[in-house]
């Protein structure tokens, strides 16, 4: 019992690593490659126009990579425990009696640990890049969503991070041109929409009397369901979709150096949003599939022999 229970754990920490070992790794990729500057625009003396260089990716990469990291990491547990990599995902197959409740702390704390330990090596690469940076080269974008402008990179933290580079880790909601930001309601509607698609999609690639593919194509199916994810409901907050790829990450920040302000901006609630979205989101994805599809399955049809 114990030498399986710690074979799940280990596989989910594992799995979890490696997803957000190469989404963060991308995200810090872009974020300091991605330099902006004011020119004067042409026909008027006072108009002035921003040019934005990227040298190492950029909105689509982040995509990519978000969506092969996924891939990866259901490679590394698929076979062990499903490679639920995702809190959301864990607490939605619980809900749908496919995972006993009493695995559902265990996967969870196996999927923040290898988030937080993702996040620590991230930093420890990338660590030199993020201080020139931070030293007075132009404020990169937040990685998580093209179309949101720069964190405040006035906003300091205890060890002098600033929190345009917080955005290489978690997730924040999307600036708009007049300076207000997006709101915890909007936010929160976001998560919920997109994660309910990606559970809804994830039964169906793991329903065999749907058509489901192979189980060593369904990992690439899943990943496909992230990148589509990014490229359609990205600009809003940076399609978290996975307490655990915001909250660990974002934790990581508070202790490294970004401090407070990681929690607090925009306000003392955003950080609730990627949370508890996608729990709210996942549970409806799985009774939004089982309502109107799997149900009215033939209960007689046969099982393909490879998945009995």
């Amino acid at each position: 019992m114990f030498r399986g229970s710690m074979r799940e754990f280990s596989a989910e920490m594992l799995g979890t690593f490696i997803l957000m070992i190469f989404g963060l790794g991308v995200n810090a990729q872009v974020t300091l490659g991605k330099s902006t500057a004011m020119v004067a625009g042409a026909g008027h003396e006072s108009a002035q126009v921003a040019l934005t260089e990227y040298a190492h990716g950029d909105y689509l990469s982040i995509n990519f990579g978000w969506g092969v990291a996924v891939l990866l990491g259901v490679y590394v547990a698929g076979g062990v425990t499903g490679a639920h990599i995702n809190p959301a995902v864990t607490v939605a197959l619980a809900v749908r009696r496919e995972l006993p409740w009493s695995k559902v702390i265990p996967y969870v704390s196996a999927q923040m640990l290898g988030a937080f330990l993702a996040s620590a090596v991230i930093y420890g690469v990338y660590v030199e890049a993020i201080n020139v940076v931070e030293s007075g080269a132009p404020p990169p974008v937040q990685a998580s969503g093209e179309m949101q402008p720069a964190l405040p990179q006035q906003v300091e933290g205890p060890a002098g991070h600033k929190l345009s580079t917080a955005g290489i880790w978690a997730t924040y909601p999307r600036e708009f041109p007049d300076g207000t930001t997006l709101s915890n309601w909007t936010g929160l509607v976001d998560q919920v929409v997109a994660t309910a698609l990606l559970l809804l999609c994830i039964c169906a690639i793991g329903d065999v009397r749907n058509l489901a593919p192979g189980a060593n194509l369904a990992p690439l199916a899943i990943g496909s369901i992230v990148f589509m994810i990014g490229i359609s409901f990205g600009s809003n907050c940076g399609y978290a979709i996975n307490p655990a790829r915001d909250f660990s990450p974002r934790l990581f920040t508070w202790m490294a150096g970004w401090g407070n302000q990681v929690f607090l901006h925009p306000n003392n609630l955003w950080y609730l949003v990627p949370i508890v979205g996608p729990i709210m989101g996942g549970i409806l994805g799985v009774l939004a599939y089982d309502l109107l599809i799997f149900r009215f399955h033939d209960t007689g049809e046969l099982v393909p022999e490879d998945q009995e």
